[in-house]
This record gives structure tokens, C-alpha cells and sequence, in this order.
């Protein structure tokens, strides 16, 4: 198994790609803390680990704010003796353009999608450093490559989340810590679902967003949680700063 004995923290794990990757990394050996706000979501990812054969534990938290990540970061600790991976994968999405968005869900983007990224870094990160090496996966966004129209916040989340993982790269590798990031095009997420129920025609909003590329369809959580394991075991050890994307061809047009 590809990430046997080794301990990974998953954030936004309750649904969605970080359920997907939660259970991808148990079934290949890894034991995962399943760290989620949602304090029924997170259990059941939990349960679906373990009827898998899995070791799987739910911390729930707020990655926007330290004192959660803190937690986190020394209950993982506590459970496990150590943390070897951290995927940061927990999002939020708001629409709007920089004259159409609240302020207040510009801050919450940022806050959840950038601000608490780097927290989980900047607590996991040390635990890695005593251990001698670690591994850290960003998910960030194929709007964080392209501008996509009415949804300012996000792709500004996202295309810092690029750059906040290549930052990473380079000033850790001398400390054997590694940092990649995927960029998921749109996916058959329930962030993705709930934002189609708020169109006015969510049929036919889903449907343009599967004409817009042209695999011709959305992504699915295990096709992504397939890349992150990719990234996240050994044998791509000399894969740092790397972004790789996922969007069935989005940004290749």
C-alpha cells in the first residue's frame, strides 16, 4: 500500500473530494484524521472509512481561525504520534464580481480558502520538520489559472494558493517537506451542486458548464482524490512545486 503506516490530516473531509481522499488514503494504509466543520459530515466520512477496513479519526474545526487549526494540528498529534501528509482541501465559493461581492464573503473566502491553508501549514509544518520529511497537497482551482467570470473572490483564493504552494516548495525542501497542488476543473462536489441550485435554470447552467470543456463532462471526487494520493506518496519524490491540472481540458483550450 502506497502510504502505508503513515498519518494524513484531510481538511474538508466531510464531503465531496476530501471524503473522496480521506477513504483513498485508508484504503491504502494511510490513517487519516477526517477534519471537518460539519459535526455530522466529518463521523460519517469516518464510517465509511472504517466499514472499508480503515483507521480514520474526525477532529472537527474551523481552519479560519488559529485556535482551530491548533487543535487540530495537537490532536492529530496527540492520536497518531506524527503527521507525514496534510491535504488542504476545505473551500468555500461565493459569486460575484469585485462590485457585486459583500465584503463579508470576500473575507469568508479568503479566510477559509487562503487564510486557513496557511495556518494548517503553518502548524503541520513543524511537526514534519521533527519527523525529518512530509508531504503537503493544496487543492486549488482551474480558477486559479483563468479568470472565471462572476466569481472574483474565489479565483483570487485560488490562484494564491498556487503561488502559497510554491512559496512552500522552496523554502522547505531543504527541509525535506514537499508542496504540490491540483487544480480540479469543475466537480460533481456538493459545493459545485449547491451552486447550480441557486441558478435560475440549474439543468442547463450544469449542462453549459459540462460544454465548456471538452471532455464534455464534470469531474468526479475520486478522479481528484486520484491525483492528490499521486502526489502525496513516494513515488513522485521529486515532484515539488508542481501544479497539476484536472479539468478534462478546460485551460487547454
Amino acid at each position: 500500500m502506497r502510504l502505508e503506516n503513515k498519518v494524513a490530516i484531510v481538511t474538508g473531509a466531510g464531503a465531496g473530494i476530501g471524503r473522496a481522499t480521506a477513504r483513498l488514503f485508508a484504503r491504502e494504509g494511510a490513517r487519516v484524521v477526517v477534519a471537518d466543520r460539519n459535526p455530522a459530515h466529518g463521523p460519517e466520512t469516518v464510517q465509511e472509512i472504517d466499514r472499508d477496513g480503515g483507521v480514520g479519526r474526525f477532529i472537527q474545526t474551523d481552519i479560519s481561525r488559529e485556535d482551530g487549526v491548533e487543535r487540530l494540528i495537537r490532536e492529530s498529534v496527540r492520536a497518531f504520534g506524527r503527521i507525514d501528509i496534510l491535504v488542504n482541501n476545505a473551500g468555500v465559493y461565493a459569486k460575484g464580481d469585485v462590485v457585486t461581492t459583500p465584503l463579508e464573503d470576500w473575507d469568508r473566502v479568503l479566510d477559509v480558502n487562503l487564510r486557513g491553508f496557511f495556518l494548517c501549514c503553518r502548524q503541520a509544518i513543524p511537526q514534519m520538520v521533527r519527523g525529518g520529511r512530509g508531504t503537503i497537497v493544496n487543492v486549488a482551482s482551474e480558477a486559479g489559472l483563468v479568470a472565471i467570470r462572476n466569481q472574483a473572490a474565489y479565483n483570487v483564493s485560488k490562484a494564491a494558493v498556487i503561488m502559497l504552494t510554491r512559496s512552500l516548495a522552496v523554502d522547505f525542501a531543504a527541509s525535506g517537506i514537499r508542496a504540490n497542488c491540483v487544480c480540479p476543473g469543475t466537480t460533481e462536489t456538493p459545493l459545485v451542486e449547491a451552486a447550480l441550485r441557486r441558478e435560475k435554470d440549474p439543468v442547463q447552467a450544469r449542462r453549459a458548464l459540462e460544454e465548456s470543456r471538452p471532455a464534455n463532462r464534470l469531474g468526479r471526487p475520486e478522479e481528484i482524490a486520484a491525483a492528490i494520493l499521486a502526489l502525496a506518496g513516494d513515488e513522485l519524490g521529486y515532484a515539488t512545486g508542481s501544479v497539476l491540472v484536472i479539468d478534462g481540458g478546460y485551460t487547454a483550450q
